[in-house]
């Protein structure tokens, strides 16, 4: 409306100004909206739309805008739901309908725990954590049920995959489909591939130096961000297995270390097999939908992390250089009061930890959140103290979450486990943590 027809109207009267008025209301009302859409676009790390917060939400309670409050749900909740639609479906209300009162807005849902998939994939076979049977198609799609079902309730789902794990913990190589691509690269009578899969201290891995297994995770990763409104995908510790170079039983992918004529290191070597899958899966989900967020949740203790003979995540490099993740989530699964076997302070108990991984979070541009062990509390675990800091108190979890806050690097929370929320020996310390998370 140019600026000669409004002083015509304002000059014919009553009828003419309340037409001005509603354009004006109408202006307003869009420079809102569009302040609101850029904001959104716009947001940082740490900010509602950028922690990985449900659809518009900015989630539930009182903690700071935009903190991650999050939960774990593992292949070891999947078995526990019925495999029939009508059962599941009703589980997996029950099971957000609980995340939501206990004042979480995220879920870190398993979608691959051993080379396999909770939906229908082109790439792995269905989980016997559905039906029990590795292969067997449940006759709908668990996953896309889940994610709607939690956004729906302001939840943000974040796809949980664990990269290279064949077999472990209630699943058996005797279980594993004969279907399932890891046991036709054994038995194709191609040797090419035969060396794609690798038994390790008595399970089975993916080569993480294999090209081709790389190409096989990334192409799942892209299938399920493009087929699924999933808002982040995630990593565990899951990497490289315990290994030792002198034993040819145990000494893993050194053959094809050997063979690679590689100027680095083995160590160095197997550390650049993950970066690299972890640059190729960031690239790729970026290209595919550049809001869903990458990350991965490595075990702990930084030391640890930089062993010569096991996981051989490089975090060091994920936190100071760009193209890797969107956050790091250490699994700060320690107390307060952890000691060595010799009574001293361990290094990684918690406050010592937390100052560690903000030490490493400030080298880049990473949101740092907190992996938590609820699954701890009110246990016998043993931390070297005569008895455990987890019998003596029950706030441990809501005195963690307010030290994050307190030293205003930390972004959010997650923890381990969603069962372990109703689980008796747990219950003082939910209703602790609730208090600071109404």
């Amino acid at each position: 409306m140019s600026e000669r027809t409004k002083i015509r109207d304002k000059r014919d009267g009553k009828r003419s100004w309340q037409t001005s008025r509603r354009f004006l209301g109408v202006v307003l009302a869009c420079m809102f909206v569009m302040s609101h859409v850029l904001s959104a676009w716009a947001a940082g790390p740490g900010d509602g739309g950028r922690s990985g917060v449900g659809p518009g939400q900015t989630g539930p309670g009182s903690g700071p805008s935009g903190e991650l409050r999050g939960v774990w749900i593992s292949y070891l909740d999947w078995e526990k739901l019925p495999a029939d639609r009508a059962g599941f479906e009703k589980g997996v209300n029950q099971i957000l309908d609980r995340c939501v009162d206990l004042g979480m807005n995220a879920v870190f849902v398993h979608v691959r725990a051993d080379s396999d998939a909770m939906y229908p994939s082109a790439y792995f076979p269905w989980s016997r954590f559905i039906t029990g049977v590795q292969g067997q198609n449940p006759g709908y799609d668990p996953l896309s049920y889940f994610v709607t079902a939690a956004h729906q309730r302001g939840l943000a789902f974040h796809a949980w995959i664990n990269p290279f794990r064949v077999t472990g913990f209630l699943n058996s190589w005797d279980q594993v489909s004969d279907s399932s691509f890891v046991k036709q690269w054994l038995a194709d009578g191609d040797s090419s591939n035969d060396r794609f899969v690798l038994k390790q201290n008595g399970e089975y891995y993916l080569n993480p130096s294999s090209p081709q297994v790389q190409e096989r995770i990334v192409a799942g990763v892209r299938e399920v961000v493009q087929n699924y409104d999933v808002d982040g995908i995630h990593f565990d510790d899951y990497f490289y297995p315990n290994v030792n170079n002198e034993d040819p039983e145990k000494w893993f992918d050194k053959p094809e270390y050997d063979a690679s004529g590689s100027l680095l290191g083995i160590s160095d070597w197997r550390r650049e097999n993950v970066n690299r899958l972890i640059r190729q899966v960031y690239k790729t989900i970026k290209e595919t939908k550049p809001q869903v967020q990458f990350g991965i949740s490595p075990e702990g203790f930084v030391d640890n992390l930089r062993s010569e003979v096991r996981l051989f995540a490089d975090v060091d490099t994920w936190l100071s250089q760009e193209g890797y993740v969107d956050y790091i989530m250490p699994q700060i699964y320690w107390g307060f009061e952890q000691k060595l076997s010799n009574g001293n302070p361990a290094p990684f108990a918690f406050s010592n930890n937390l100052q560690t991984w903000i030490g490493m979070k400030n080298k880049g541009n990473v949101r740092l959140y907190l992996g938590l062990a609820m699954y701890k509390a009110g246990s016998q675990t043993a931390d070297n103290n005569e008895i455990p800091e987890w019998l003596r108190y029950n706030d441990i979890m809501k005195r963690q979450v307010e030290a994050g806050r307190e030293s205003g690097q930390v972004s959010g929370y997650c923890f381990y486990a969603y069962s372990s929320f109703q689980e008796a020996a747990t219950q003082e310390e939910v209703a602790n943590l609730m208090k600071i998370f109404p």
